[in-house]
């Protein structure tokens, strides 16, 4: 047997990180070749060293969820390939030297997958393997459990047991206090947006737009009947003035207050005051957009615009989308008391009811505080990967972009300067083939600004700098060409 070196003194770790849903693991494997292809895969990628103990089986089971046989299974094997050591009296450790096959996987792994994980794009997101276990339990457990509910159709606000739950999650994290009754589950912002605005607008109403702003959003409102009205930001967020001089008699605002989208700049106190007496004396309502308030990196965030009005006339929009996982198809909106009726009227109209399967185990994980730890674990990652994309940007693009760190949000702006044509913006992009958006086509009236946004939520951080330092090298070649051009005119 090969003597251990001395690091393997150290105490055991007491979670191990592992990823037991990454590309490594074989789908539908029992738990004990799961567990030994993601514990091979920490060993091979260096998270443990050499040496290093490996806990007891009693506490991995614990972490993983996994029975104690399939870990010991597990370990047997790891030792029977040897990438791991037994000593009987004090434990298993990692081996002193890694098999020479594992470290010829080990190379091509992020070169071949980096492309594939579409690396700055926007709306992706990352789910801790613990909060993926804890919802595959109580997923299975609502499914043994299967009642009545699910025979029938619902209320069309959603179930009361998930309602309940969220209503106690805005108090806590947003300081909105509401009744379950006035929450509705929809599958998204855009959902929500369609059944609202089709309950309180007529045809051809005018709807004031942050600009620049998400035009995803605008092109559903416009799609809906209405007319947008683009309203600047400035560094205090949507600039109420022009929005009265310029349409008084707007009926709705779309905005996006505790993180500007795009900007990410957070709507002042003063303007989000007048924001909320412009809707009462017009007779409007305001749609707060509140994305992605969770994730928050530096300080405690304003109180929402809903919790500013009691839900008077301020229409709150969230989902589990990015908290969560996208595929949830679950958000959800708060809405004004005297709404309730005819908004709850126009959902059964429109689609009767949400589905109800996946109701019960996101109230579990709300209730169970799985997901507050959720969120606390990928917060880290995601401050880390900002970080990264941000210094990686700022460096490698030698003063071309200017990349201001935002203290909120899944994303970033990486921008020229102002008097750089756009057109600059899209040759590098392109050039690069980057994912993300340009930050013009944010704009719908407003001069647009030269640059990208981009995503660094559910991405690796090495696949973010490899893209990062191919899209600042092209935007460093993109503004030589211009120059160059500019000179031959």
């Amino acid at each position: 047997m090969q003597k251990l070196p001395t690091n393997s003194l150290v105490p055991a770790k007491a979670e191990l990180p592992l990823d037991l849903i990454g590309p490594h693991i074989t789908a539908g494997a029992s738990s004990a070749h799961r567990l030994y292809q993601a514990l091979c895969e920490m060993i091979v990628s260096g998270l443990v060293k050499p040496g290093e103990p490996l806990p007891p089986s009693r506490t991995l089971a614990k972490q993983t969820g996994f029975r104690r046989n399939a870990v010991v299974t597990a370990y047997e094997r790891l030792i029977a390939d040897g990438f791991a050591q037994a000593t009987v009296g004090s434990g298993t450790f990692v081996a002193a030297r890694i098999p020479a096959r594992a470290a010829i996987q080990k190379k091509p792994k992020v070169i071949v997958e980096a492309p594939k994980q579409g690396a700055l794009s926007l709306g992706c997101t990352h789910i801790d393997e613990r909060a993926v276990q804890r919802f595959r339990a109580f997923v299975g457990r609502r499914m043994r459990a299967f009642g009545a509910e699910h025979l029938h159709y619902g209320d069309p606000r959603g179930s009361r047991e998930l309602r309940v739950a969220i209503a106690d999650h805005l108090l806590s994290a947003r300081g909105l206090r509401c009744d379950p009754d006035q929450i509705m589950l929809t599958s998204g912002t855009l959902h929500t947006l369609r059944i609202a605005l089709g309950t309180i607008l007529k045809a051809d109403d005018q709807v004031w737009c942050e600009d620049p702003g998400y035009p995803i959003a605008r092109r559903t409102i416009a799609q809906c009947g209405y007319r947008i009205v683009p309203i600047p930001v400035d560094a205090h967020g949507l600039q109420i003035a022009r929005g009265r001089t310029g349409a008084p008699s707007a009926r709705a605002a779309y905005v996006t207050p505790s993180h500007q989208f795009p900007l990410g700049v957070q709507m002042s106190m003063p303007r989000r005051l007048e924001l909320l007496d412009w809707a009462k004396q017009a007779g409007a309502f305001v749609f707060e957009d509140d994305y992605d308030s969770e994730f928050r990196y530096d300080g405690a965030p304003l109180k929402s615009l809903a919790g500013i009005d009691h839900l008077q006339r301020v229409i709150y929009m969230g989902t589990f989308a990015k908290t969560l996982f996208p595929g949830l198809r679950i958000g959800y909106c708060a809405l004004p008391e005297r709404l309730i009726g005819d908004v709850t009227a126009a959902r059964a109209a429109l689609d009767r009811f949400p589905g109800t399967l996946m109701e019960g185990a996101v109230a579990d994980m709300l209730n169970s505080g799985a997901f507050a730890a959720n969120l606390k674990r990928v917060r880290k990652l995601y401050r880390e990967a900002r970080d990264a994309l941000a210094e990686t940007l700022e460096a490698a693009s030698d003063g071309a972009l200017s990349v201001p760190v935002p203290s909120q949000g899944l994303h970033l702006v990486a921008q020229f300067d102002p008097a750089v044509a756009p057109a600059v913006a899209a040759e590098a992009k392109q050039a690069a083939g980057a994912e993300g958006w340009l930050l013009a086509d944010t704009y719908a009236r407003a001069r647009p600004l030269p640059g990208f946004v981009l995503g660094f939520s559910g991405h690796a951080v090495p696949q973010l700098v490899a893209s990062a330092e191919r899209l600042a090298r092209e935007a460093r070649a993109a503004l030589r060409n211009k120059s160059k051009a500019g000179r031959r005119a």
